[in-house]
């Protein structure tokens, strides 16, 4: 799989990133908005875990298949139908009746959010793929993942920030509407102006494929997969929750107060975690390194996260009024940590792949990640609502020990090779 000019190329990598920018806008905008308009419902910790449950499994399933797809029909026909897929989940949480009983509400959310899980995981392994493709090998690889990944995270970011303002501003389902109009016409402006230069499909590729036999990419998937569901744990429910009680005094005002505060800290911590996935070949010196350094730093970096992580666990444990300052001030740190490893394993997927398998061992690869998402997304409500901030920031602590134990293993095999 080979582009065909290198204008061309570069052209199409271009469309692909701009489309790919204005979905994650609305991936973060839709999650704030969905996660705080339940809660001020009334919806339980685990009930609102529930709510994103099918969109992170979708993207297990979706991510499983999506490099196949690519492989078999072309990578700009996965990116329209991402987009497509998302105009489609939008309009469809428009048509959401406050008259309807908790558990149908519930049961609609969760399809159409797994809706949008396929959507989003369609679009991202367009992208992520394009890169290997056109991006020269070293040190070049590692800026164009890093440039991608965190410009990718801080659009989402705003997206945060954007979700919560619409929710105080016009409400859930005025805002929905606006963002599958804006969404379409992104569309029509793809579609219309796409240049030819991404390869085309293979009536050759084999769903058999999809199954990595690369043990280095195998490790890498499960320390990804444990990676995220440390993120996630606390990043989903737990930490948003947590905020509201803490900020809002039950009265709409103070719901309102709440939702741009929280919607700034998390459009923050993204917007923070993307610049600093941008910045990490500089901070790690990357030019300079041997292509062998890289697992190990990616085994030091969990290491410091699962430190961090296991404090604010300890401190949870002694709530007063210094707990809130001390988790926004460490959960800052978090993010660059956890930006720093992200952005490794980004590199690191597309340095162990192929041209030619590039589809499908990103498609493999980011199964995992949507299956830590998964995992976490379920541990967050259900780890909040039995023991509180404390254990749910102890189970991130947990995933994160076993992301380290998987690259150390990672860091073995890539040193023997």
């Amino acid at each position: 799989m080979t582009l065909t000019e290198p204008k061309q190329g570069l052209a199409a990598y271009v469309a692909v990133t701009a489309a790919y920018w204005a979905f994650m806008l609305s991936d973060g905008a839709l999650r704030m908005l969905v996660l705080l308009h339940f809660h001020t419902l009334g919806f339980s910790p685990f009930t609102l875990a529930w709510l994103f449950l099918l969109y992170e499994f979708m993207g297990v399933v979706t991510n499983l298949s999506a490099g196949w797809i690519a492989a078999r029909f072309g990578l700009t026909s996965t990116l329209y139908a991402g987009l497509t897929l998302q105009i489609v989940a939008l309009i469809a949480l428009s048509q959401l009746s406050a008259d309807w009983a908790v558990v149908t509400s519930v049961i609609y959310v969760m399809v159409v959010q797994g809706m949008s899980g396929v959507a989003k995981d369609l679009s991202k392994m367009s992208s992520k793929s394009a890169v290997k493709l056109l991006a020269p090998e070293g040190d070049g690889l590692f800026r164009w993942v890093a440039i991608l990944t965190g410009s990718k995270n801080a659009v989402k970011g705003f997206g945060f920030l954007l979700g919560a303002a619409l929710l105080a501003l016009i409400g859930f389902t005025p805002s929905v509407i606006a963002m599958a109009i804006v969404l379409g016409a992104i569309l029509i402006g793809v579609v219309a102006f796409m240049p030819s230069g991404l390869p085309k499909g293979s009536k050759s590729a084999k769903f058999s494929q999809v199954w990595s036999k690369d043990v280095r990419i195998n490790r890498l998937s499960v320390a990804r997969m444990f990676l995220f569901g440390a993120r996630d744990v606390w990043f989903v429910v737990g930490i948003p929750v947590y905020f509201h009680a803490v900020v809002s005094d039950g009265t709409h005002a103070g719901d309102r107060s709440a939702f741009f505060l929280i919607g700034s800290f998390m459009a923050l911590w993204i917007i923070a975690y993307g610049a600093v996935q941008a910045w990490a070949p500089k901070l790690l010196k990357a030019a300079e390194r041997d292509a062998h350094d890289f697992p190990r730093l990616a085994t030091l970096w969990v290491g410091i996260l699962t430190i961090v992580i296991g404090a604010l666990a300890v401190a949870a444990l002694f709530p007063g009024p210094w707990l809130t300052p001390v988790l926004v001030a460490g959960l800052l740190v978090f993010g660059f940590v956890f930006a720093v490893n992200s952005s490794l394993h980004s590199y690191l997927i597309l340095a162990f792949t192929k041209a030619e398998r590039v589809t499908m061992d990103v498609g493999f690869y980011y199964m995992s990640n949507a299956a830590g998402r998964l995992i976490g997304t379920l541990l967050s409500g259900l780890s909040y609502q039995l023991g509180g901030l404390s254990l749910c920031l102890g189970t991130a602590a947990a995933m994160s020990a076993a992301s380290w134990v998987s690259a150390r293993q990672l860091a073995k095999l890539d040193h023997a090779a």
